[in-house]
């Protein structure tokens, strides 16, 4: 288990080819189907943001924001983002963003994904652990959703 206060990791085994996994997560548009975020005529261009409201009930109001930083076909698809920012009275604009990695290696019999959130040491101390936790639990989730999105699609 990773103790660090700094980034989460998470993995999951999917029992489909790379190339059907990498669809699922770099087409925006699935990516928001099962992420929670309505991504619909979006694209993740590297270099450039990313965003759309959040479908997740009880967040709706909240805008989903990112960066793309990096997009490597079929095996590494990257973000920067503001974590955990619900609060729509705080202007995050000034604080780091955390890194989102997504790897994709292909196994015997499906693909392994890996997810890194990194950056977490920069957050301002006073919502640092809130985020970490929230994410972490997130992240949790995520890894479910996108195995069963995969599966269904």
């Amino acid at each position: 288990m990773n103790t660090s206060t700094d980034r989460i990791e998470r993995q999951i085994h999917i029992k489909a080819p790379r190339s059907k996994v990498w669809r699922v997560l770099a087409d925006a548009e699935s990516f928001g189907n099962w992420f929670g975020v309505a991504l619909k005529g979006k694209r993740f261009v590297a270099g450039e943001p990313c965003e759309g409201n959040i479908t997740y009930p009880g967040y709706e109001h909240l805008l989903w924001q990112v960066v793309v930083e990096r997009v490597e076909p079929e095996r590494l698809l990257s973000f920067r983002w503001h974590p955990y920012a619900i609060d729509t009275e705080h202007d995050y604009s000034k604080e780091p963003l955390t890194l989102v990695q997504f790897e994709l290696e292909e196994t015997g019999d499906g693909t392994l994904l890996r997810l890194v959130e990194s950056g977490f040491d920069k957050i301002p101390p006073e919502r640092r652990m809130d985020a970490f936790r929230m994410n972490s639990k997130g992240w949790d989730a995520q890894m479910v959703n996108i195995d069963n999105y995969v599966a269904a699609h």
